[in-house]
C-alpha cells in the first residue's frame, strides 16, 4: 500500500504532504458520501435519515502502551471503538474522520502502519475516511476519531427507555480484553527486568486479540434487525459490565437483577483469570473493553433469541425501588457497583 521501505522524518512531507500521503489510497465505497478528503470539509448526503455523531480520544499512556501495541492493530481498534457508538445506537456506521498528534519519535512508516490499521478496520466494516487533522504533540501519540452514522427515527435505540420486565441481554462473552491486558503488562514487566527472556503468549491468541484488535459487533445490530427485534435500551461494553448496566438503569430510572451465573465467559478468560489469582466474573463487571453490546428486549421477543449463541441473557429490569442488583452464584443479593474505567483517575 506504501512504498517507503526505510526511515522518513515528516518533516520532509509537511503536514498537507503527509495528508495527501496518507489519503491518496482512500477509496469511497458510502451512497451517503458526496465528497471525502480534499476540500474544507467533507458533504454527506443521508437523505430522510436521522444523523449519528460520536467522538473518541485515545493518547498514548492512558488508553494504549506502545510497548506491546502494534501500530498496525492500534489504528484498527481507534476506528473500531467509535463505530461501536454508533452500533450501540442501533445505527449503521458510514464515515469516520481521523486526527493525529505525532511526537518527533514517529517516522513517516510508522504513521502508514498506524494507518493501514485504519484503512482496515474501514474496508471491514464499509466506512469511509472523509477528513481530519494532523498537529505536532509534544505528549506522544494522540489519536482522535469522530464517527458518523445514521439510522431511520423509529430504530434509534437510547440508553434511557428501558422498561420494567425487560430481558437485560449481551452479545458475545465479557472479561477477554482485561484479562489479555494483564498477561501483556505482565510480559511487559518480565520483559524490562530481562530483555532477554522472550514473551510468553502461546495458546492465548483470543484473549490478546480482544485487547489489541477487538471488533465492533455491527453483525449484531445486523442479527436483531432479522429477527425483528428492536432493543428497548443499548449501550456498548467499553468501560465494564457492571459500569454500563448502571448508566441504562439509571438513566431509564429502572433497578435490575443481574446474575452471576449467566454472565458469558470464554473459557481460555476464565482460566487465565484465575491463574492471575482473579475472579472472573469481576473482569467481566469491572474491566472493560469488551465492545460486546449490551441491550434490553421485551419479554415478548425471547423466543426469537433464546437458541442464539451469540445473545444471553444474563437479568432483567425491575423497578426502581428494587435497586441495582448482582445475584451471585450462591443466590446472594449484593448491590451493583460501577468499579470500571475512570478517565480521570
Amino acid at each position: 500500500m506504501f512504498e517507503n521501505k526505510e526511515r522518513s522524518d515528516i518533516d520532509n512531507l509537511g503536514e498537507f504532504g503527509l495528508i495527501d500521503h496518507l489519503t491518496k489510497n482512500i477509496q469511497l465505497t458510502q451512497p451517503t458520501t458526496t465528497k471525502g478528503v480534499g476540500d474544507d470539509a467533507a458533504v454527506l448526503d443521508f437523505s430522510d435519515k436521522k444523523t449519528l455523531i460520536s467522538t473518541d480520544l485515545l493518547l498514548e499512556g492512558i488508553h494504549f502502551d506502545l510497548a506491546y501495541t502494534p501500530l498496525k492493530h492500534l489504528g484498527f481498534k481507534a476506528i473500531q471503538v467509535n463505530l461501536s457508538d454508533i452500533y450501540a445506537m442501533n445505527g449503521t456506521a458510514s464515515q469516520v474522520t481521523v486526527s493525529l498528534g505525532l511526537s518527533s519519535k514517529f517516522p513517516i512508516e510508522a504513521v502508514e502502519e498506524l494507518y493501514e490499521g485504519m484503512l482496515l478496520a474501514c474496508k471491514q466494516y464499509n466506512v469511509d475516511i472523509v477528513g481530519g487533522d494532523t498537529s505536532a504533540s509534544k505528549q506522544g501519540l494522540v489519536i482522535s476519531v469522530t464517527s458518523i452514522g445514521y439510522a431511520a427515527e423509529k430504530d434509534i435505540t437510547y440508553r434511557h427507555t428501558a422498561q420494567e420486565g425487560d430481558l437485560i441481554c449481551v452479545s458475545g462473552d465479557l472479561g477477554a480484553a482485561y484479562v489479555g491486558l494483564q498477561l501483556l503488562e505482565r510480559e511487559k514487566q518480565i520483559f524490562l527486568e530481562n530483555p532477554q527472556i522472550q514473551p510468553d503468549l502461546e495458546g492465548k491468541d483470543y484473549i490478546i486479540e480482544r485487547q489489541l484488535k477487538p471488533e465492533a459487533r455491527q453483525d449484531i445490530i445486523f442479527l436483531l434487525k432479522e429477527l425483528a427485534i428492536k432493543p428497548t435500551s443499548m449501550i456498548d461494553v467499553s468501560d465494564g459490565l457492571s459500569s454500563e448496566l448502571i448508566h441504562i438503569c439509571t438513566k431509564s430510572n429502572k433497578g435490575c437483577n443481574l446474575y452471576e451465573e449467566k454472565i458469558p465467559l470464554d473459557p481460555m478468560t476464565y482460566d487465565t483469570a484465575r491463574s492471575f489469582n482473579l475472579d472472573p466474573a469481576v473482569c467481566a463487571l469491572s474491566g472493560g473493553e469488551d465492545y460486546e453490546l449490551l441491550f434490553t428486549i421485551k419479554q415478548g421477543d425471547y423466543d426469537k433469541i433464546k437458541a442464539n449463541p451469540d445473545i444471553t441473557v444474563i437479568g432483567h429490569i425491575t423497578e426502581p425501588e428494587a435497586g441495582m442488583n448482582l445475584i451471585s452464584r450462591s443466590g446472594n443479593v449484593h448491590a451493583l457497583k460501577a468499579q470500571g474505567w475512570n478517565a480521570f483517575k
